[in-house]
């Protein structure tokens, strides 16, 4: 027999290069070594930097000792976000992602701590995107007063994602005395919205369609847990906060409609709409009602308190906008109508589906 030497074919390899050298992910930077830390050295770091993260552990050790003391309580949310676009006039996935988990938060009355974030980034996405995205993030985290205190990248291959996902968890504490829904829901409560309703997903839908209106529609995403804390300050007995985010106002008042065995009344003519998202709506064949929002809250608050608690979301720069959108009636339990302008009435009911996808 005769030996052979094995000489490996070394015409597909490739060393690793520093983060500059590549201007688009590849599949390495998800791989665990040198090219993921640089990843995480080059894009994340610089901008979510804290004593927390700066750890790089695989877990993070949060003292909570002084937040809880006196009986306040942990809450915890996650969320997915998947928006396309992944930019849109008026934010990004990144200030999304954010303020989307610190609502979440704050409808139980939380004041949001610190977050996670995962990101999932296809092959191929441009190093510059992602680090607008990781910008707007840090960003908005700055402006909500929270931590992005651990996370983790993963990288998939082309065409099994869509530039970028982003996971994030939040953890806040609700302060003592704070009890979101302990008091039932009852027949006369008032039902409050923060301002103008409809804007996000038609911000995503103009872009999406190449709409174009005198007046450009922007995405209403703000963080709400001030607003929450002025309105509790002025009235601790809210009965029920929420975010009427994907299906809008109609789904989450029937939402509330339904856990609380009431029926709802909306009054067609405090509805608030800007009058270039009301155009957007009807060339799209769009209920306003129906269409997501995130930087808006719906709040449903003892008759006596209304105008107080209104008085106290007007004067925040979240709330500046509010109206009192309708009433609580002991009529058509577990339904939402409608009061139109002509005096008769729909029901509003909650959508089947989504009407609009890929909007948070």
């Amino acid at each position: 027999m005769t030996n052979r030497r094995f000489i490996p074919d070394l015409s597909n390899f490739a060393c690793p290069a520093p983060l500059r050298d590549y201007p688009h992910v590849i599949l390495g930077h998800g791989g665990g070594g040198a090219l993921t830390h640089e990843l995480i050295e080059g894009v994340f770091l610089p901008a979510f930097s804290n004593p927390l993260l700066d750890r790089l552990g695989d877990s993070t050790v949060l003292d909570l000792a002084g937040e809880l003391a006196g009986g306040g309580r942990l809450a915890i949310s996650t969320d997915s976000y998947v928006v396309r676009p992944l930019f849109f006039p008026g934010g990004s996935i990144g200030d999304l992602a954010v303020n989307g988990t610190v609502n979440d938060l704050a409808m139980g009355g939380a004041m949001p701590l610190c977050l996670t974030a995962g990101f999932i980034i296809e092959e191929g996405f441009p190093i510059a995107e992602l680090a607008a995205v990781v910008d707007a993030m840090a960003m908005a985290a700055g402006a909500a007063g929270v931590r992005i205190v651990t996370g983790d990248t993963k990288v998939v291959e082309r065409g099994h994602g869509d530039g970028v996902y982003i996971n994030t968890a939040g953890i806040g504490v609700v302060p003592p005395g704070v009890a979101i829904g302990a008091a039932p829901i009852r027949a006369g409560d008032v039902v409050l919205v923060s301002g103008m309703i409809g804007d996000h997903g038609m911000a995503i839908m103009s872009v999406r369609e190449g709409l174009a209106f005198e007046s450009q529609i922007e995405s209403d995403t703000a963080p709400l847990h001030g607003l929450v804390a002025a309105m509790l300050e002025t009235c601790p007995e809210i009965r029920m906060l929420r975010d009427p985010t994907r299906g809008g106002v109609a789904t989450s008042l029937n939402e509330i409609a339904g856990v609380a065995a009431c029926g709802i009344e909306v009054d067609e003519a405090a509805v608030p709409v800007h009058a270039h998202v009301a155009s957007a709506c009807e060339i799209l064949g769009l209920d306003p009602l129906l269409v997501a929002n995130e930087g808006k809250l719906l709040a449903i608050v003892p008759a006596e308190a209304a105008g107080r608690v209104l008085a106290a979301m007007k004067a925040h720069e979240h709330g500046r906008q509010s109206v009192v959108l309708g009433r609580v009636v002991a009529e058509h339990p577990r339904m939402v109508v409608m009061r139109t302008a002509v005096g008769g009435t729909r029901v509003v009911p909650m959508p089947i589906g989504e009407q609009l996808p890929r909007i948070c």
